[in-house]
């Protein structure tokens, strides 16, 4: 199974697109699932249809399913789930329960339903491509870090290893004066951390890609440039930057002249700033509504083609006395730039995106040298510590 991400800045039509993506794979024989978490039915309007908690087939497309979850009816059902198994301590509180009907979904609930969901799709294998419509570029790449800075979360706050102190918990219990946090605890931590587990394999699978939705013009110029340093920085793999509702050859109105003169310098920079094919899709003049709409946006296939995103470390021990960490990051600037070691691992922040790295096991035993940003790729040296690097004679 491949997954196709996309995402792009507020208003770029990136829901439009996924639909229609979906629907070139579909067309083409692809048994394909799209998804989308917006409180309004933008991938039904888009398709023609209307979709909602359960799946539904697009008529007149063999292939094609929809779904957009509902975040609010899993956040009932999780946190009555949640009371229940917490009675005891909440009876000791004196806690009164919340009716389902009386709760709404926090904020961050669509996201968790979408990554909940992506994870269903992928497990069901009943679908050859997935595409999501991922909120704007900031918003999903903190969704798709969501898994692994929560799993991080439930190892610090409940690791395993304290699970086996279960013939202390009475003792501790009546020294402390509360309850010990119970065996369904940790075993709903060790539930949590599975599902998470498998939302992450998804994202970081070689079959899923990112595609990049813009506008071509100044505000899309910049949009892409922090998008594309966002993406590298969690990982991800781009394979595509589809620059949306390309205007046609000049006009002799002054003002469309203006705008499409916009666009072209656009289109002309951004294969030579970043290393990614680009495929323009044409204005129709009109918001798409509807399947035949869909097919006259010419949305790009499905690129069979699967690759990982390596970051190499090099060995300058011979002549510079250093391991080097190869980190690319295209299209950022060193005053983003910032970088903390922490033990084993490294913050990197570029920019508005952060990310929490764990060190590769030879650069553990050493400390860092220094960095350098050159040519969209940051070189961080580490120098190997005496006390902890193997001698040899």
């Amino acid at each position: 199974m491949r997954t196709i991400l996309l995402t792009g800045p507020g208003g770029s039509g990136r829901t439009t697109l996924a639909a229609a993506t979906a629907l070139t794979a579909a067309r083409d024989g692809t048994p394909t699932l799209v998804l989308s978490t917006d409180r309004t039915d933008t991938l039904g309007a888009a398709l023609g249809i209307q979709t909602g908690p359960n799946p539904v087939s697009v008529p007149g497309v063999p292939h094609l399913t929809a779904w957009r979850p509902d975040a609010a009816d899993r956040f009932r059902a999780d946190l009555t789930a949640f009371q229940d198994r917490a009675k005891n301590v909440l009876d000791f509180l004196g806690a009164s329960r919340l009716d389902p009907e009386e709760l709404t979904p926090l904020p961050g609930a669509e996201e968790l339903a979408l990554l909940r969901a992506l994870r269903d799709a992928a497990l069901s294998e009943a679908y050859g491509l997935l595409v999501v419509d991922l909120p704007p570029t900031p918003q999903a790449l903190a969704l798709l870090a969501l898994p692994d800075e929560l799993r991080r979360y439930l190892r610090r706050l409940l690791p395993a290893e304290r699970q086996a102190a279960r013939a202390l918990r009475p003792v501790l219990g009546r020294l402390a004066g509360v309850p010990m946090p119970a065996d369904w605890l940790y075993d709903a931590a060790a539930r949590w951390d599975v599902e998470l587990a498998a939302v992450t394999a998804v994202v970081e699978d070689p079959g899923t890609v990112v595609r990049l939705v813009a506008e071509p013009g100044p505000a899309g110029t910049d949009a892409v440039r922090a998008a594309i340093t966002g993406i590298a920085l969690r990982g991800l793999r781009a394979d595509m930057l589809i620059a949306n509702r390309v205007l046609p050859e000049p006009s002799i109105d002054p003002w469309l002249a203006s705008v499409t003169a916009q666009q072209r310098k656009a289109l002309e920079d951004w294969p030579e700033k970043y290393a990614l094919p680009l495929h323009q899709v044409p204005h129709l003049g009109r918001d798409p509504r509807g399947t035949d709409d869909l097919v006259a946006l010419r949305a790009p296939g499905v690129n069979r083609t699967t690759a990982t995103v390596e970051w190499p470390v090099t060995d300058h021990l011979a002549d510079d006395g250093v391991l080097v960490w190869h980190i690319p990051l295209p299209g950022a600037i060193r005053d983003d730039l910032d970088l903390v070691r922490r033990g084993d691992d490294l913050v990197l922040t570029v920019g508005p995106f952060r990310r929490i790295v764990p060190l590769p096991s030879a650069l553990r035993r050493c400390t860092v040298a220094g960095a350098a940003l050159r040519e969209g790729e940051l070189r961080i040296r580490f120098a190997p510590d005496p006390d902890l690097w193997p001698q040899t004679r």
